[in-house]
């Protein structure tokens, strides 16, 4: 989930100031420290997702849900192994199924990540994708 959209929850309102928010992401939540909080705020300010007035910041959830679009992440993986290595989707999810019984209940998608890791496949661009 966004870290601005889980401030927004844990406050109860889309209004904050600059200093509550930062407090917010870094010692309430601990989803980033200070230096990555301010970064995400100057970052959404020049995005549009947060705007600035009057002195507060008013984040503007309705932005954040349309960035947020359902995607399938874990198809877009097993589609990438597959044509990489030559192999069927099929092949590569009996694979990521064979990795459950090594590492136990991860999520599907940290196995597929590490399935083509294993395989040699350039997984890089899905990195920042999984939320660890």
């Amino acid at each position: 989930m966004n870290p601005l959209k889980r401030a927004v929850e844990y406050k109860g309102s889309a209004e904050f100031s600059r200093a509550e928010l930062v407090g917010i992401l870094a010692f309430s939540l601990r989803l980033m420290d200070v230096k990555a909080a301010k970064k995400l705020i100057a970052e959404g300010i020049e995005g549009g997702v947060i705007e600035e007035r009057n002195g507060k910041l008013i984040v503007r959830t309705e932005l954040l849900e349309e960035s947020e679009q359902p995607q399938n992440l874990l198809g877009e993986m097993v589609v990438h192994i597959a044509r990489t290595l030559g192999w069927t989707e099929i092949e590569v999810m009996e694979g990521i199924k064979a990795m459950r019984e090594r590492y136990g209940d991860l999520d599907e998608r940290i196995l597929a990540y590490l399935f083509g890791m294993e395989k040699g496949v350039d997984m890089s661009r899905f990195k920042d994708l999984l939320e660890l």
